[in-house]
């Protein structure tokens, strides 16, 4: 079959590699239907999430249609058609059964110390093989795998499967209520699925921060306040729209490759020196390759979270998506100390999330799938990584088709 699969840093591909197979008595094999890439996906091809095997399948979202189940799973039957939990959980263990899926302790084949599991990540994660393929080994299918009503499209569907189940969490967890203020670092695919959410939680002010003129768009037409941090300085901009406090909560959808603006009054005098900035880099991803304009790593990992801690109100929330991996360190504690910030991190547990999240859209509360931007084929993947790297303009959410073979978006 055909898949794409991660070979070094810088360098992904597109390959013929053999079908999965039923590995365990909880697995499931499914016929992908459409996938996409995601910011993650682009952490480890530039180095930023370490521990990559060569030869993983990348990509971690996606729907299809089951076609063989192992003889433990009871849920889950062939010809279902289903949405793909990004995350990997038992479904049976302590933490699963309180509904944090992302602590499963029975997923990670490393242990149960070792971490979120999850589909297309590094050797800590698993690891396993990911969703940007024509067909997928789904362990724990009755969990990891969730029934879809036929009311809602694949793209909706895909969708759920992990931009919007992150960006409903980044709101969940940053208390969103009735009336607050939130300001949205990043106005990718999650910022955008976490501005959505505040809006359905009651927010009545969402402001969207972020330097690419497409993205900024796209978060003013659902209604939010846009700041361009290469046009003014967003600590200062957030405290003169919310009566010099700052907003109730603030959400990072950037994470590590955050990029220090480069003009505008926030240049001048970024936090962060050019010598922490490197040392910063280098903390992050000490193999670091240099690719140009390609697979460019963040200049300042630890920008945006220095945003957040800065312009939040006093005793707000500091709610963190955005993917830092263990080699992260930089995290401005004073300060969140002295303003008495609650701060909340966490991968998803989407698990949790997808199943009220599918009630939403097949209500038609809200479709997820107005963020994508392109539809192509997966024989075109490679281009479309290049494309969505470079953040180039049109190029927000990528929808993959494994029996799709040319350009449809």
């Amino acid at each position: 079959m055909k898949a794409v699969v991660f070979k070094g840093v810088g360098d992904v591909k597109l390959e013929s590699v053999p079908e999965p197979i039923i590995e365990n008595p909880a697995d499931a094999i499914i016929r992908i239907t459409a996938t996409s890439i995601c910011g993650t996906d682009l952490h480890m091809v530039r180095g930023t999430m370490p521990g990559m095997k060569s030869g993983t399948v990348l990509g971690h979202e996606a729907v299809g249609v089951v076609e063989e189940v192992g003889s433990a799973v009871r849920d889950i039957k062939k010809g279902d058609r289903v949405v793909v939990c990004s995350t990997i959980a038992c479904g049976d263990c302590v933490y699963c059964k309180s509904g944090e899926f992302a602590s499963c302790e029975r997923a990670n084949p490393n242990g149960s110390d070792a971490g979120t599991a999850f589909f297309g990540g590094p050797a800590m994660t698993g690891s396993f093989d990911g969703l940007q393929a024509e067909f997928a080994r789904i362990p724990f299918a009755d969990t990891t795998l969730v029934k879809l009503p036929d009311a809602v499209s694949d793209e909706d569907a895909l969708l759920c499967s992990d931009i919007f189940p992150t960006g409903y969490m980044a709101a969940e967890i940053c208390d969103v209520e009735k009336g607050d203020m939130i300001a949205v670092f990043g106005c990718g695919p999650v910022g955008q699925m976490a501005i959505a959410s505040a809006f359905l939680m009651g927010a009545s002010k969402v402001f969207a921060i972020d330097v690419i003129p497409d993205r900024l768009e796209m978060a003013s037409r659902q209604g939010a306040v846009i700041i361009n941090y290469d046009h003014d300085d967003p600590t200062k901009v957030l405290k003169q729209l919310t009566n010099g406090y700052g907003p109730d909560g603030v959400i990072d959808a950037v994470g590590v490759d955050a990029q220090h603006p480069s003009s505008g009054p926030a240049a001048g005098k970024g936090v962060l020196s050019a010598v922490s900035n490197i040392v910063d880099q280098k903390m992050v991803a000490p193999w670091t390759v240099l690719f140009g304009d390609q697979w460019k790593q963040g200049n300042a990992p630890s920008q945006v979270l220095q945003w957040c801690v800065e312009s939040v109100r006093y005793s707000g929330v500091v709610s963190i998506v955005g993917v830092y991996p263990q080699t992260a360190k930089f995290f401005p504690i004073g300060l969140a100390m002295n303003k008495s910030l609650t701060v909340r991190g966490a991968n998803c547990s989407h698990r949790k999330y997808i199943p009220k999240l599918l009630e939403l859209v097949e209500k038609g509360d809200f479709h997820p799938s107005t963020i994508l931007t392109v539809a192509d084929g997966l024989t075109d993947a490679i281009s479309c990584y290049k494309n969505f790297d470079k953040r180039l303009s049109g190029w927000v959410k990528v929808e993959l088709i494994p029996a799709q073979s040319e350009n449809i978006c």
